[in-house]
């Protein structure tokens, strides 16, 4: 990856936090200037609370910034975009998961989600370029619905065709895609500002 622009990647974990094979954790250890958002130990369920981590992680920062989320990371860092005025690069979304609709056994459900917080999803278009890189067979998101969140946020829709959730259950430790499209991120943004 370039250094041009010595950006800071911001990894954005989704509920689940941090998972030792996940393709996020796995790509931070590859990157040279990047900080990953910590677990939470209280209220995990707290929206307010993930985006102030969020904002805490950003607010340390100096220097541009992308990011790059993961399931419900993507709507902790929709939700951040909608209320933050830190300028950011660029953003890589990921399987985000729809949290608008009844999810698996295990999951939080609507009631838990709307008590912390997460509900509605965001729908007006984001202040920077982004990619939203959504599952064929996801079993979190139906890829239609994420189809049309990508359009209102003004993203660049991937079909990354059947890759389930995009996460070690699925079978994905390393994601090579993700530094492609941190790449292009980073090439779009030299390319606005030259």
């Amino acid at each position: 990856m370039n250094n041009y622009s010595e950006p800071t990647v911001v990894i954005v974990p989704g509920l689940r936090d941090h998972v030792a094979d996940h393709w996020q954790t796995r790509l931070a250890d590859r990157l040279d200037r990047v900080r990953t958002v910590p677990p939470l130990e209280h209220d995990k369920l707290s929206l307010a609370a993930r985006i102030a981590a969020l904002d805490a992680v950003v607010s340390e920062i100096d220097g541009p910034v992308v990011l790059v989320a993961h399931s419900a990371g993507v709507l902790i860092a929709v939700h951040w975009a909608q209320q933050s005025t830190r300028p950011i690069l660029g953003a890589l979304l990921a399987t985000p998961a729809d949290l608008e609709s009844p999810l698996p056994e295990n999951y939080p459900t609507m009631d838990d989600l709307e008590a912390g917080g997460w509900l509605p999803i965001p729908r007006r278009r984001l202040p920077f370029p982004s990619i939203v890189a959504a599952s064929s067979n996801d079993p979190l998101a139906e890829q239609r619905r994420v189809a049309g969140l990508a359009e209102v946020w003004g993203s660049r829709f991937v079909d990354l065709g059947e890759v389930g959730h995009l996460n070690p259950a699925s079978g994905f430790g390393d994601w090579p895609r993700a530094d492609e499209f941190l790449q292009e991120l980073l090439d779009r943004s030299e390319a606005a500002t030259s």
